[in-house]
């Protein structure tokens, strides 16, 4: 029984002689293809692919930088900053888990806040002092800068 049905599905195929070229069409002027060579795998086609990605990779890399050069130095500048004030209140978290030294720097910071107070801001003078110790600081900044 298979090879009755085998043999139908093969007598539907044609022939090579009675398949023809469309007709009036002149299949002798038309171009040809070169003969076929050795075909490429997929896996050749990638690698190939792949290793001119990675010889070429540096031109890239200097395209890039040359393009994005300043955003990308600020976006560094940004990280670096988030990392910084992570890593301080990191320390500082580990600081005030040391016994009393949490009180400790309360102290300080009050005791700091007063003396800074009557010695600079009580009296007309002081104030004036102060005004023209930031205006000098002001301007060795700017100066420098």
């Amino acid at each position: 029984m298979n090879s009755e049905i085998q043999q139908t599905q093969y007598d539907n195929i044609p022939s090579p002689e009675t398949v023809s070229a469309i007709e009036g069409a002149d299949t002798e002027n038309l171009p040809k293809l070169p003969p076929a060579t050795e075909t490429e795998s997929q896996w050749q086609k990638i690698g190939r692919q792949t290793s001119y990605f990675l010889a070429n990779l540096p031109e890239y890399f200097n395209k890039f930088w040359d393009a994005y050069k300043q955003p990308i130095i600020s976006l560094l500048w940004v990280l670096a900053a988030i990392i910084a004030v992570r890593v301080i209140l990191a320390i500082l978290d580990v600081i005030n888990d040391i016994p009393l030294a949490e009180p400790l720097f309360i102290l300080i910071g009050i005791g700091y806040t007063t003396w800074f107070t009557f010695r600079y801001l009580i009296l007309a003078s002081t104030r004036q002092e102060l005004a023209t110790e930031i205006e000098s600081l002001k301007k060795e900044f700017l100066k420098n800068s």
